[in-house]
Order: C-alpha cells, then sequence, then structure tokens
C-alpha cells in the first residue's frame, strides 16, 4: 500500500473461516517485522496447529526464531483465503482515495477487520430469508454495541 508515495505493508492474520483476526501496518516487509506481527498475533490469539503463509522467506526465518517452523505451510493456492479478504478492504480504500498516514491505516484496518467481520454472512450458504434473518440478527447487535 502507499501512504504519500512511500510502500507500506499490510499484514493480515485470517482465520479457517475468513474472518480477520489481526491487521498490522510496518514499512518494511523483513525478518524483522515478521516475527513482531507473528508475537502479536500469537499472544492476542494463541499458537495454531498450522500457518499458512505465502513463500516471503521472512516468514520461514521468523517462525523458526519463535520454534514453529515445522507448523508452517506454503503452497501455490493455500493463501487464497488470506489474498481474498484483502479484496474488501482495498475496494473501500479506493473509495477513501487512499491514506495520507501510517497511523490511520493502522486504525482503519483494524476497525475495518470488526465492522467486516461480523456483518460477514456465507450468503452462498443460506436461502434468502436465513440470510436476511441473520442480516437483521447482525445489525441489531451492532446497534446495541453501539448504543451501550
Amino acid at each position: 500500500m502507499k501512504i504519500n508515495g512511500e510502500r507500506h505493508y499490510l499484514w493480515r492474520a485470517v482465520d479457517h473461516e475468513g474472518e480477520v483476526l489481526e491487521s498490522f501496518v510496518t514499512k518494511t516487509r523483513d525478518k524483522k517485522a515478521a516475527p513482531k506481527f507473528l508475537k502479536k498475533a500469537m499472544r492476542r490469539h494463541g499458537p495454531c496447529d498450522r500457518y499458512v503463509t505465502d513463500k516471503l522467506r521472512s516468514y520461514g526465518a521468523a517462525m523458526k526464531d519463535l520454534g514453529v517452523a515445522d507448523r508452517q505451510e506454503t503452497g501455490r493456492w493455500l493463501n487464497n483465503r488470506a489474498e481474498n479478504s484483502h479484496l474488501q478492504f482495498r475496494r473501500r480504500e479506493r473509495a477513501m482515495l487512499r491514506f495520507r498516514l501510517m497511523r490511520s491505516l493502522q486504525k482503519f484496518a483494524a476497525v475495518h477487520a470488526f465492522v467486516s467481520n461480523h456483518f460477514n454472512q456465507e450468503r452462498s450458504l443460506s436461502s434468502r430469508p436465513l440470510f436476511k434473518q441473520n442480516r437483521a440478527a447482525a445489525l441489531a447487535e451492532w446497534r446495541g454495541l453501539c448504543a451501550g
């Protein structure tokens, strides 16, 4: 992602259902940034049975340092769930005409993940009446969260 012409990187942890667990913005995508992100995600959500990543070598080095290198999986299509969860974020970013500060990107990423996880309904897995009922329940819960 570009902020004022400088490239920044958005790290995202996504669970097996496609919900965004953690998002983190850094200026670099190297061995120093990878363990920082992984430690943050592990501290907040606990360790996992397996970690699916792309083939970036800093992931392997970071996981070796953390002692979970045997649980890392990389493959051609394995991390599609993480890549596809990024599409909604990119669409919203374009509508906002990009970001000016790294801090505002970090805040937006955290809030966007929370809101999209709450309202994300697997439309293809349910009938229209059930989908509308679930969406209404999510909206009622959201209004209760915002009011209280």
